[in-house]
């Protein structure tokens, strides 16, 4: 295990890095991209050591997928066994019971206690897909509806439902047909303020699948109970509430994207639970196995039960490795009581940032919920301008103090927070000092 302390023996990038990434120049695709040109040797908790002897402070979690740290114990324990027992055998040609096991924990910690079934994919887009899918056998219909500001994945069909253009779209249409998209409840951003943005942005909705789709014609409503790479943003209250209603009065499948917000990171098991929401299909996928590709689609056994024998799976999908990895990593967030502990660090990191909102002009927004929090930078409060070269400039002044950050946003303009949720509580007040550090050499 990485000692859960913070040095700089060399900058960043150190020279062993630096040969690395020559070495990656000429074997990788440039087309693949790297937030931070370091090279990761040994990791665990809240720190990550590159092949200079670095350690840097992790508020990433690859993308909120090592929740439990990386190289969790039970997840360590589990995998180390299953490997040893048998690697693969496809559960479509010969079963295994992991992947039961996995479906039976989905089935039991995802919101509402109506009978559920699940599947196990690859990946977050993975899920998606077939869930769109499932919408659309179960309830003959077509038309599919997103929102703006929408991340849902880099495949043909998730990228027509993702909002942002570049980098993930740009060059690659046409994309898959009947996707339609609306106005997300974006309170710091609505133009009559914060405080009618869910009655207006409700209706806004209703308005234009009504006019624009046809409720008849609509299969499902994809939504993530807080956005993640559009900018963290957190609805409006009781928006999503408001749209998973309209969705059951009309026959139309509510599909809550959880593939970042859930196990725990928001301070539930699922960011759903905060309105005590209970989606039709719940997609989900990054911390579910502790850093083994893993993704999974639960739902109402009804729909979940409608496509045919053979209509969903693939040859890698619940993979007894990463089935193994779950059950460890889903062991941990049980045992340690992760959600609360997400919860009560949520509100220390809340504090924090409101704090340098107040002392720092150049954060037009706080927003987030347990330890899936951001700030929105502006160049100017009074018109909300955003500012993404001050946000580059912070970001590559944590990366050089050795401070791991992620940006996300439509503009490009958001500091997204995602330490794993073991992490200590001094090295998370390290690590903002950092950045605060970061924010006050631009501000």
């Amino acid at each position: 295990m990485v000692a859960q302390n913070a040095q700089l023996v060399t900058p960043v990038p150190g020279p062993s890095s630096q040969a690395l990434q020559a070495r990656r120049t000429q074997a990788v695709s440039k087309a693949v991209g790297t937030v931070l040109p370091v090279y990761v040797d040994e990791a665990s908790g809240g720190i990550l050591r590159d092949v200079d002897g670095n350690q840097l402070i992790d508020f990433a979690s690859g993308i909120a997928v090592t929740s439990v740290g990386n190289s969790d114990p039970r997840v360590v324990a589990r995998v180390t066994e299953q490997v040893q027992r048998f690697t693969h055998t496809c559960f479509m040609v010969s079963a295994y019971e992991g992947y039961v096991e996995v479906c039976e924990q989905l089935n039991e910690l995802t919101p509402g206690d109506h009978e559920k079934r699940s599947a196990l994919f690859n990946s977050g887009a993975e899920a998606v897909e077939n869930a769109v899918k499932i919408a659309r056998y179960a309830t003959g219909r077509q038309a599919v509806v997103a929102f703006d500001h929408a991340y849902h994945g880099r495949t043909n069909l998730t990228m027509a439902l993702t909002a942002k253009s570049m980098p993930y779209k740009a060059g690659f249409a046409p994309f898959a047909g009947e996707i339609y998209r609306v106005p997300m409840a974006y309170p710091y951003r609505w133009p009559t303020g914060a405080e009618n943005c869910a009655d207006e942005a409700f209706e806004t909705f209703v308005s234009q699948v009504h006019t624009q789709v046809g409720e008849e014609r609509t299969a499902a409503v994809i939504l993530e109970p807080i956005q993640g790479e559009g900018g963290f943003i957190v609805p409006a209250p009781g928006f999503v509430a408001k749209v998973a209603h309209w969705c059951r009065d009309n026959g139309i499948v509510f599909i809550a994207d959880e593939v970042q917000t859930g196990f725990c990171r928001t301070g539930d098991w699922f960011a759903s639970e905060h309105e005590q929401v209970v989606p039709d299909l719940v997609t989900t996928g990054k911390a579910i196995a502790g850093g083994l590709p893993l993704a999974g689609v639960t739902g109402r056994a009804e729909l979940m039960d409608a496509v045919h024998a053979g209509g969903l799976g693939g040859t890698y999908g619940g993979n007894p490795l990463a089935c193994a990895a779950a059950l460890g990593a889903i062991e941990t967030m049980r045992a340690d009581d992760l959600t609360a502990r997400a919860a009560r660090l949520g509100e220390t990191l809340r504090n924090r940032l409101t704090q340098l909102a107040d002392k720092y002009e150049v954060i037009g927004d706080v927003r987030g919920r347990g330890l899936m929090q951001a700030v929105e930078l502006v160049s100017d409060r009074a018109t909300k301008t955003p500012d993404p070269a001050a946000t580059a400039a912070v970001t590559a002044a944590c990366h050089k103090a050795g401070l791991l950050t992620l940006t996300c946003g439509t503009f490009g303009n958001v500091f997204r927070f995602l330490p794993p949720l073991v992490i200590g509580e001094d090295l998370l007040d390290e690590g903002l000092s950092i950045f605060e550090n970061a924010l006050a050499g631009v501000a």
